[in-house]
């Protein structure tokens, strides 16, 4: 996970687009191609990581994406294609760990050992990209060429899918809740489907974690820009050439990211594992809790940006670490409320839904709310600030939403993990 999250265009995106000599519109498109080829292919893989075995799943998918990003960096200026096909490749194979990851861990661990595992995967995340835009970058000034961002993590990614196969074990399926040897049995996908739509904390849960993708998705393409916006209304620094603004805005946005999301991981693992001891509904309303403080952080950005930039930076810093607070924990509601064997199936669908609902669309909406609004008064400088402030405020009510579906999922909660139980206790060998 941490070396995936490394390979970030974001890094190389100027020179990226020059090279290929296209729009800034299109300079996004090998991500969107990414984010619908991982969208597609990942129920399929759910589907195989509930039935097959799944290190050696999740390797081949590691080596698959590895390869194919080593091979995309040396793509010449003429085929711009081929390289948005090979980010439609590499989503095929991250799909493949994405899904099946979580539900290895979710058999090595239970209770609050399985919350601490989930929280050091999802640690890696803001890790990883952290760490994404210091390596691309450093890489693509050491050797004078930004294809050499592409090169770096490749190396990374087979050293790890080698280990994993060599060294992971492959646990049997509910061994960690002392099921191994009880559930046994086979259903159909078909059948899969039709329990996780009747799981309401499962269903919930996923509608939630959507609107934290919006919310992530949309600012992470859009608040850069709004911040370049706020600073030119201020008169603070008027740039002839934005992409140099918009370049250091991105860097002081992605080390907040980075630096919330470690902090709202382990908050959120420590404040969940202290809050059981209370409630058994802790999970969903840790999330709940987190989600519409986020929110109310989330607007204030909106409302001190005019005046003040750090102001705006510490309401980012508040907002962000309240809302990735839930990303361990939306992970162990699964593995709670969904039986051992459609959890490859049950994460592989969220991801789908998270994305579909989420950072799919979230940018791209985020901007055509903004350039309507803007149509008015095109050459006013204000307005275009204000115009993507109010495209923008759209991520708070998203988020609001979200933590409503959270404490849906807490009404739930306890309900669908006594059928998790119950089920695991009645399930029989098949003759």
């Amino acid at each position: 996970n941490f070396v995936n999250f490394i390979i970030t265009p974001s890094s190389v995106l100027t020179p990226f687009s020059h090279l290929f000599d296209i729009f800034s519109l299109f300079s996004f498109l090998p991500f969107t191609v990414f984010i619908c080829s991982f969208m597609v292919a990942a129920p399929i893989f759910g589907y195989l990581g509930d039935r097959f075995n799944r290190k050696v799943i999740l390797s081949c998918g590691i080596f698959f994406w590895s390869i194919v990003t080593l091979s995309s960096s040396f793509i010449s200026r003429e085929y711009y294609w081929l390289f948005v096909l090979s980010r439609g490749l590499v989503g095929i194979g991250e799909s493949s760990y994405s899904s099946i990851s979580p539900t290895i861990i979710g058999d090595l661990f239970t209770n609050n050992s399985r919350t601490m595992m989930l929280s050091v995967f999802y640690l890696a995340i803001p890790l990883g990209s952290g760490l994404g835009y210091i390596l691309g970058s450093s890489a693509k000034v050491a050797a004078g060429d930004w294809h050499w961002a592409l090169r770096v993590s490749p190396v990374l990614g087979l050293t790890a899918g080698s280990l994993i196969l060599l060294f992971v074990p492959e646990p049997k399926r509910g061994s960690a809740d002392q099921m191994g040897g009880r559930i046994k049995t086979r259903t159909s996908w078909f059948c899969d489907m039709k329990a996780l739509a009747k799981n309401r904390s499962y269903m919930f849960s996923s509608l939630a974690s959507a609107a934290v993708s919006f919310a992530t998705g949309a600012f992470g393409i859009w608040i850069p820009s709004y911040l370049t916006r706020a600073q030119e209304v201020q008169k603070i620094e008027v740039c002839p050439k934005s992409e140099i603004c918009s370049s250091t805005d991105s860097l002081i946005f992605g080390a907040i990211t980075c630096v919330t999301g470690l902090l709202g991981v382990l908050i959120g693992a420590a404040t969940t594992r202290l809050c059981r001891q209370k409630t058994k509904r802790a999970d969903p309303l840790v999330c709940a809790v987190s989600m519409l403080g986020s929110a109310i952080f989330i607007c204030l950005i909106f409302v001190v940006a005019k005046k003040s930039i750090i102001g705006a930076y510490v309401c980012i810093f508040i907002g962000e670490t309240l809302l990735f607070l839930n990303w361990a924990i939306t992970a162990d509601i699964l593995m709670f409320v969904v039986i051992p064997t459609r959890r490859a199936t049950a994460v592989a669908f969220q991801s789908f839904t998270s994305h579909l609902l989420g950072d799919a669309g979230s940018p791209y909406l985020i901007g055509l709310i903004s350039d309507g609004l803007q149509q008015s008064y095109a050459t006013s400088t204000l307005w275009k600030f204000l115009s993507l402030g109010y495209a923008l405020m759209l991520c708070p009510f998203i988020i609001v939403l979200g933590g409503m579906f959270f404490l849906a999922t807490a009404l739930f909660f306890l309900d669908d993990r006594e059928k998790w139980n119950t089920t695991g206790q009645t399930a029989r060998l098949r003759p």
